[in-house]
C-alpha cells in the first residue's frame, strides 16, 4: 500500500487488485462465518471432481453457491434445479470473478409445501419410468424360509416384527441394520437391499425369500430417505420379493409404490410375510377330514352303483352250469378222439415201414454202382492221359525240328552282338564291334574289320592284283 499527494491535496493510499479483494474476503468471512439462507436452486451442475456449483435465487436477487465433495456426500438432499432450500454454511469471495459465493455445509428442503411439490414431481417422474406398474409385482411366497428385515437394530420396529413372527410363524430372521433417518440414510437402505440379493442360496448366510423394509412413524421430513430416487429404484431392482412397511397406515412414501407389496405397519408386514401356524394346520385337518369324507361317499355311491348293476345281471352259476357241461362232454370226446388218432398212425407208419427197403441193402447197392463208375472213370483217364502223352511227343520232335540249333548243324551260323542279340542285317554292325558267332561244334568270338567284297562273277576269273589289298578284312 502506498501513500500519494492528490490534485486536491489529500493523502489517499493507493491499494493493488490483489489487496483490496484480500481484504473484501476477510470482511465477508469475517461477517458471514456462519448464515443460513433460503433460496431456489438453479443452475444446478455437478462437476467430475464430485464438487456441486448452483445459484441460489428469489425474487429480486442471486447468490453463488458451492458444496464441496466431502460435504456433498453427507448432504440429506439431493439437489436438483427448481428445489426451495435452506442452505447453511458461510460467505466467502472469489477473487478470481471479482463475486461472493456461499460455501454449504448443509442443506434442507425449505418448509413442507416444498417437499410435497418435490414429492410429486419426483413421483410422476419415476411412475413415467414404470417403476410403479402392477405388472412389474413380484408375488410373495406363501411361506418362506428366511425372511430379511432392512430397519433400525433399536427401537420397538425390530421387536414388534419378531414377536409377531414367533406368534403367527416362527422363520429364521436375517436383520441388517440401517438408519432410518437422516444423513447416509439413503445409501445405508440402498446398501442393505443390494446386500440382501447378492447373496447365494447355498452360501454360509442364506439368501432371503422376502424382504422387509421397515420403520415406525414419523413426519414428512424423518420419511423423507424413504422417498429417495435411489431407495426406490433399489426396491424396484430387488430380485428378492419386498415389502414395504414405513410409518403408519396414514403415511406413503414412494418406496411403497415400487416394492411388490404394501403394508400399513411393520406388524402388519410380518403378517403378510407368513401365515398363522395354527390355522394352517386346522386347514390341513379340514381338507383331510373333508377328503375323506368325499373319498367315503365316492366309495359309496360306486358300491350302490355296482349293486345296481349286479341286479340286472343273470346267476352266474345258471350261466355257466351249460357252460360247464359242455366242458365235460368235449373232455369225454377228446380222450377217445386221441386214442382213436394215435392207433390210426400207429397202422399207417407199419403200412410204410413194409414198403422200405433195408437200409443195408441200399448201402450194398450204392457201393456196387460206385465202384463201377469207379473203374470207368479210371479206364478213361489212361487214355486220356496216354493220347496227351503222344501229342507231346509228336510236338516236341516237330520243335526240335524247327530250332535255330539244327540250322547249325547243316553249316550256318548264329551272329549276335556284344548284348547276346540276333544280328540280322550286317548294316546294323560298325567297325570295331565285338560279335559272337555260334556254330556248330561252338562258339567263336570275333570283332567286325570292314565290310566283306563282293562276291566274283563266275564268268571272269580273279586278277591277282600287284599289291596286296590289305582293306579287307578277315571275320576270323
Amino acid at each position: 500500500m502506498k501513500y500519494e499527494m492528490t490534485e486536491n491535496g489529500l493523502n489517499a493510499p493507493i491499494f493493488s487488485v490483489s489487496e483490496v479483494s484480500t481484504h473484501l474476503k476477510r470482511v465477508v468471512e469475517d461477517s458471514f462465518s456462519f448464515v443460513r439462507v433460503r433460496g431456489e436452486i438453479s443452475g444446478f451442475k455437478r462437476a467430475g471432481s464430485g464438487h456441486l456449483y448452483f445459484r441460489l435465487k428469489d425474487d429480486e436477487a442471486v447468490l453463488d453457491g458451492v458444496c464441496w465433495r466431502g460435504s456433498a456426500a453427507r448432504l440429506s438432499v439431493e439437489p436438483e434445479d427448481g428445489l426451495e432450500v435452506i442452505a447453511t454454511g458461510r460467505l466467502t469471495t472469489y477473487p478470481g470473478r471479482s463475486n461472493y459465493q456461499i460455501v454449504v455445509e448443509s442443506m434442507e428442503v425449505a418448509g413442507e409445501g416444498a417437499l410435497l411439490k418435490l414429492l410429486q414431481d419426483r413421483r410422476l417422474k419415476l411412475a413415467a419410468e414404470g417403476l410403479f406398474d402392477a405388472d412389474q409385482k413380484q408375488p410373495i411366497p406363501m411361506l418362506p424360509e428366511v425372511i430379511g428385515v432392512v430397519t433400525s437394530p433399536t427401537g420397538a420396529v425390530i421387536r414388534d416384527i419378531l414377536h409377531r413372527l414367533n406368534d403367527r410363524f416362527p422363520r429364521r430372521v436375517l436383520v441388517w441394520p440401517v438408519l432410518v433417518q437422516g444423513d447416509g440414510a439413503a445409501q445405508q437402505i440402498v446398501n442393505a437391499i443390494a446386500g440382501f440379493n447378492r447373496l447365494k442360496p447355498d452360501g454360509p448366510i442364506p439368501r432371503p425369500d422376502v424382504l422387509i423394509v421397515a420403520r415406525g412413524g414419523g413426519s414428512l421430513e424423518d420419511l423423507w430417505a424413504f422417498n429417495e430416487e435411489i431407495v426406490v429404484r433399489a426396491a424396484f431392482e430387488s430380485a428378492i420379493p419386498l415389502i414395504s412397511a414405513v410409518g403408519h397406515e396414514t403415511d406413503t412414501t414412494l418406496i411403497d409404490f415400487a416394492s411388490d407389496l404394501r403394508a400399513p405397519t411393520p406388524t402388519a408386514a410380518a403378517e403378510m410375510a407368513v401365515p398363522v401356524r395354527s390355522e394352517l394346520v386346522a386347514q390341513v385337518q379340514d381338507d383331510s377330514a373333508r377328503l375323506i369324507r368325499a373319498v367315503g361317499r365316492l366309495v359309496a355311491d360306486y358300491r350302490s352303483h355296482l349293486q345296481g348293476l349286479s341286479r340286472g345281471l343273470p346267476d352266474l352259476n345258471t350261466l355257466m352250469a351249460n357252460q360247464r357241461q359242455r366242458l365235460d362232454d368235449w373232455g369225454d370226446r377228446l380222450g377217445t378222439s386221441l386214442q382213436s388218432g394215435v392207433n390210426r398212425r400207429h397202422r399207417r407208419l407199419a403200412e410204410v415201414a413194409g414198403a422200405l427197403s433195408s437200409p443195408r441193402a441200399r448201402i450194398a447197392y450204392g457201393f456196387e454202382r460206385l465202384s463201377s463208375r469207379g473203374d470207368g472213370l479210371l479206364r478213361a483217364a489212361r487214355r486220356i492221359g496216354e493220347a496227351r502223352r503222344r501229342h507231346l511227343e509228336q510236338t516236341a520232335r516237330l520243335l526240335d525240328g524247327l530250332s535255330y540249333e539244327r540250322v547249325l548243324d547243316r553249316g550256318f551260323a548264329l551272329v549276335t552282338d556284344a548284348k547276346g542279340k540276333a544280328v540280322t542285317d550286317a548294316k546294323s554292325l560298325a567297325p570295331g564291334d565285338d560279335i559272337l558267332v555260334k556254330m556248330k561244334g561252338g562258339d567263336i568270338a570275333a570283332r567286325v574289320t570292314g565290310e566283306a567284297p563282293a562276291k566274283p562273277k563266275k564268268a571272269q576269273k580273279p586278277q591277282p592284283s600287284a599289291k596286296d589289298d590289305t582293306r579287307q578284312g578277315s571275320l576270323l
